[in-house]
C-alpha cells in the first residue's frame, strides 16, 4: 500500500541518516596521526575568527579554580548556588536553567558548553560574559555553529540531520564563541576512559561515546588549577529520583540509553575524587544510594 511504502522509504532515511552520523562520530575517534583540523577543517573555514579572544584564564590568582556544573537531580535543594558563584570559572551543560534554580546551582556563567540539540531553545543566561562553547560530533554541528555566530539561518539540509529541534538564535556575540577541539573528545574516550577505537558496525552502537560532563571535566583540567563537580552522579536504586534538577524525568531513563557507558564514567569520577584529584560538591559519585 501506499503507506506502507512511506513507512518503509521513512525507516530506510532515517537509517541512512543515523549511520551518517554514526560515522561522523567514528572518524572523530579514529587513531590517525593527522591533525585534528583534518576533520573539520572544510566547515571550520566557515566560522568567522575573532580578534577580541575572550581569556579564562585570570593572571592575578595564582590558583584558578573550576566547577563543573551538571544537571543531575541530586543538586535540588541543596543550596550551593552561592558556593558555585564563588569558583573562577563555572562551566555549565547543555540547556540547564538558572533563574528559579538559582539558589541549587548559582547565577553565574563562564562557560555554556553544549552541542547542537543539547542547547537551550532560549537563551537565558544572565552573565554578560558568558562564553558558548560549541561541541561539535557531525558535520552539521561546525555549520550550525557557523549560523549561530553568523546570525545566519539553518539550512533545510542540516535540520534532516538533527534528532531533535536546535536553536536556531544564540543572543551572544560571535566573539562569544568557542569551538571545543575534538581532540578533547578523542582524549576523553581514548585515553581516560580507555575505550576501544571505534570499529565500523553496520546497526547498533558500541556505548564509546563520553557524557558532555566527562568531556567538560577534562577541558576543565586544562583552564584550570583546581577543578570541583556538583551535580555528578546518578541514583539508580528505584525510588523515582529525578535525571535533572529542573525536571522529574527518572534516572532509569540514563540506563536505556544507547551512546554513553554510564558504568564505566561512575568507576573513572569515583577513582578521581577517591585520591582527590577532584572534589565532588554534592557526594553523588562516591554514593551507593
Amino acid at each position: 500500500s501506499l503507506s506502507l511504502s512511506r513507512c518503509v522509504l521513512y525507516l530506510l532515511c532515517a537509517a541512512v541518516l543515523s549511520l551518517i552520523c554514526l560515522l561522523s562520530f567514528h572518524l572523530l575517534l579514529m587513531e590517525t596521526g593527522e591533525a585534528v583540523a583534518w576533520h573539520v577543517s572544510p566547515r571550520h573555514k566557515k566560522l568567522p575568527r575573532s580578534d577580541a579572544a575572550h581569556q579564562l584564564r585570570n593572571g592575578s590568582r595564582a590558583c584558578q579554580r573550576c566547577v563543573v556544573v551538571g544537571n543531575g537531580g541530586i543538586l535540588k535543594g541543596l543550596g550551593l548556588g552561592a558556593l558555585i558563584d564563588r569558583f573562577d570559572v563555572v562551566i555549565r551543560l547543555n540547556s540547564g536553567p538558572l533563574g528559579e534554580y538559582a539558589p541549587d546551582v548559582g547565577n553565574r556563567t563562564t562557560i555554556r558548553m553544549s552541542y547542537p540539540e543539547g542547547t537551550p531553545l532560549h537563551w537565558a543566561d544572565p552573565d554578560p560574559d558568558a562564553v558558548f562553547v560549541a561541541v561539535v560530533y557531525k558535520g552539521v554541528d561546525v555549520s550550525w555553529t557557523s549560523a549561530m555566530m553568523n546570525r545566519l539561518p539553518v539550512s533545510l539540509w542540516d535540520w534532516l540531520f538533527f534528532w531533535q529541534k536546535v536553536p536556531d538564535h544564540i543572543p551572544l556575540d560571535s566573539s562569544r564563541f568557542r569551538l571545543l577541539n575534538p581532540q578533547v573528545i578523542r582524549e576523553t574516550a581514548l585515553h581516560l576512559l580507555r575505550f576501544p577505537p571505534p570499529r565500523w558496525r553496520l546497526w547498533g552502537s558500541e556505548k564509546n561515546i563520553p557524557t558532555i560532563g566527562l568531556s567538560a571535566l577534562t577541558l576543565a583540567s586544562l583552564l584550570c588549577d583546581e577543578v570541583s563537580l556538583a551535580g555528578f552522579g546518578y541514583n539508580f536504586s528505584g525510588n523515582g529520583a529525578p535525571l535533572h534538577y529542573y525536571d522529574n524525568q527518572p534516572t532509569r531513563v540514563m540506563q536505556q540509553q544507547t551512546s554513553h557507558n554510564v558504568q564505566k564514567e561512575t568507576e573513572f569520577l569515583q577513582k578521581l575524587v577517591g585520591e582527590g584529584a577532584i572534589t565532588d560538591l554534592t557526594g553523588g559519585i562516591r554514593c551507593t544510594f
